[in-house]
């Protein structure tokens, strides 16, 4: 281990006691210290059921178990739990739950549907509306409060009535055996702080927690965390306050500040060699980061020695800056770099679209990373819902989905009516189907079409739970599409045969991705359709798709956290649009702070060329106005460094920045 680890690393790896926080600067192999520590605890004799490591994404947590596996081989490792925050929230509701009043299958909803359910609480068909409260009520959720916390915190009579709003949207969850995403945290929360036994029982089991990103916890996270170790705090905490960039999403950076109050006894152990970039590239995200107040005192280096200088590009606007950059990666194209290698990085997503036309006019292959995701097709939405529905009956906004989807000849009416019905029962509508009063509600034919959706629910779900492996999976998912018609519905609702077939493409490979869930190493880790199903709104939510592929990447620096690649261009880097602000906002010095850490992102990402491109004029809504470089460019003072390109490299920049234009032959930039 000593071979593959500095002593900053050992340091962290061999501190076993008490509460340790490691400041890993970007770059610095932190999920080398956190799985080379998973092995150092086992080798002390805690069982892999004892060990939690904590993430925010499924990427990263995946890419943790793989790592840990590999060093303590696969028996150990199928026992670890290596999760994100929500997955673990998840699990602990399943188990324990029930003292909060959750059955076991409670459903979790999506966005899509809590809107819906927003809307039909707030008595609106305003969209723009609900969305407004999802987002209030999230934050609220973010920062620990419920319904009453938020009424007695509303600040003007929009938010009073958001709270009002909220009060009767958590009486929906409740009534549909429901949660949101937030509550993932927050109800895992309330069962330690209220219930001494659970509390007793999770600290019993975990008996080492390790955090990854702990910068960007929020405020309920922060208290999961130490309701989850107690007063005594065996946990590493992994995180650099330098990388703190989701405070618009309730992440604070306070809980690195709260982190030595809290636990006095708290060694500090700062990674600064990184392993990802070149001296060049460090020296100038050090001169940009030492602009804000320090929490912890930390520079990077390396031993990759200095590199080239970066790049600083003036471009006329936006279109000759993403010439420009169709031109830097040609250029080193030539000199034989893969298209994966190169990103650009912009603040806004609405920046991608001039470089999406270049890229696509210089024939470079390329993906626009944070666009739609697969999951959030309408079509796989549709299969989810029925999916729900068979893991939680009480789900009613999958039921409404399910039901309405392939059509089936039971309409708006029908369901209002047993809307109402179920309502004045307290029975969620699934229930209601089968009740022997039911008849005196509605009319027979509508009961007829309810009663034969309900059977098939019923016989889909007894199907479900036996059709263990990929192969029976597979059989049962094609046989439930073609008994409810579904490829039928897709070519009914489409104008055109070919996107049609496209989305029905997307349905079989939502088919495929289930049954790879549905199998296993062995028999003994094979799952039923059932089994996947019950975890699968956590899957969506959290899920990144798709495979290595050789394409630019196109990203906000938000997305690239944790990311890197051998060439990147920061785009746009203009006062107005990094750092951000918007017609009569006001740049408060915490904000300026954030905007600066996300500066220092999108620098870190570079391991071999960065450049720095910035617009002489730019555009703001449909005027074009003169554009002012970043202040983050003076901050990393290239001059100290010689940022002059070599004039071989700028010559052959030249010729294949011609070759974009159409000007020159495209051979002259091979």
């Amino acid at each position: 281990m000593a071979d593959t680890l500095n002593n900053a690393q050992m340091q962290a790896v061999q501190h076993l006691r008490g509460p340790c926080l490691v400041l890993a600067g970007a770059g610095s192999g932190k999920t080398r210290v956190i799985t080379h520590k998973i092995v150092r605890l086992l080798q002390e004799g805690l069982k892999p059921g004892e060990i939690a490591a904590i993430t925010f994404t499924n990427k990263a947590a995946q890419e943790m178990r793989e790592r840990a596996k590999a060093l303590t081989g696969p028996r150990a490792a199928k026992d670890l739990l290596v999760s994100t925050f929500h997955s673990l929230g998840v699990r602990m509701l399943r188990e324990d739950g029930e003292r909060l009043g959750l059955k076991p299958n409670f459903s979790i909803l999506d966005s899509d549907d809590v809107l819906g359910v927003l809307r039909d609480a707030g008595g609106t068909t305003d969209a723009a509306l609900a969305r407004r409260w999802q987002w209030t009520i999230s934050l609220w959720k973010n920062q620990g409060l419920d319904a009453a916390g938020a009424q007695a915190a509303a600040q003007d009579e929009d938010e009073r009535v958001a709270a009002q709003v909220m009060a009767r949207y958590q009486e929906r969850l409740s009534a549909f055996q429901a949660v949101d995403f937030d509550d993932l945290i927050g109800l895992p929360l309330a069962l330690l702080q209220r219930d001494d036994e659970t509390r007793a029982k999770w600290r019993a089991r975990l008996k080492h927690v390790l955090v990854d990103e702990v910068q960007d916890t929020n405020a309920v996270q922060y208290e999961l965390l130490k309701a989850l170790v107690g007063e005594q705090g065996v946990f590493t905490a992994v995180g650099d306050d330098d990388q703190s960039i989701y405070g618009w999403r309730g992440a604070t950076i306070e809980n690195l500040k709260r982190l030595p109050q809290d636990y006095p006894a708290l060694t500090v152990i700062p990674l600064e060699q990184n392993y990802r970039s070149t001296g060049h590239i460090l020296r100038a995200a050090n001169a940009v980061i030492a602009q804000n107040p320090k929490l912890f005192e930390k520079k990077l280096w390396s031993e990759f020695g200095d590199g080239e200088p970066v790049r600083l590009i003036e471009a006329d606007g936006e279109e000759h800056e993403a010439e420009r950059a169709v031109a830097f990666i040609q250029a080193l194209r030539s000199n034989g770099a893969k298209f994966s290698d190169f990103a650009i990085l912009y603040r806004a997503n609405h920046q991608a679209r001039v470089f999406e036309q270049k890229l696509r006019a210089a024939q470079l292959p390329y993906k626009v990373s944070g666009g739609q995701s697969f999951f959030d097709r309408a079509e796989i939405k549709d299969l989810t819902a029925w999916l729900r529905l068979l893991v939680n009956n009480d789900d009613d906004p999958a039921f409404l989905r399910a039901v309405t989807t392939p059509k089936r000849g039971i309409g708006h009416q029908t369901l209002g009516s047993l809307g109402e019905f179920a309502a004045q029962r307290k029975l969620s509508l699934f229930e209601a189907l089968f009740a022997p009063t039911l008849g005196a509600a509605l009319k027979g034919r509508a009961i007829d079409a309810l009663h034969e959706f309900g059977r098939y629910v019923n016989d889909l779900e007894y199907r479900a739970r036996h059709a263990e492996g990929g192969e029976a999976a597979r059989a049962l998912l094609l046989g439930w599409l073609t008994d409810i018609g579904y490829e039928q519905h897709l070519r009914d609702s489409e104008d055109s045969e070919k996107l049609a077939t496209a989305r029905f493409g997307n349905v079989l490979d939502f088919v495929d991705w289930i049954a790879r869930r549905c199998e296993g190493d062995d028999a003994s880790e094979r799952q039923t359709v059932l089994q996947v199903a019950q975890t699968i709104s956590v899957i969506l939510s959290l899920a990144e798709r798709g495979e290595e592929q050789d394409v630019v990447t196109l990203s906000t620096l938000h997305a690239s956290k944790g990311l890197e690649w051998q060439h990147v261009v920061l785009a746009g880097v203009n006062e107005g649009l990094l750092p951000f602000r918007s017609d009569g906002d006001e740049m408060t010095p915490e904000r300026l702070e954030e905007e600066r850490r996300l500066m220092y992102v999108g620098i870190t990402r570079a391991r071999r060329t960065l450049a720095v491109s910035t617009l002489r004029r730019r555009k703001r809504g449909r005027e074009t106005v003169a554009g002012v470089p970043s202040r983050f460019i003076a901050e990393m003072k290239l001059h100290e460094a010689g940022a002059k390109e070599d004039p071989r490299e700028r010559l052959k920049r030249l010729r294949a920045e011609l070759a974009a234009r159409g000007t020159e032959p495209a051979a002259a930039s091979e």
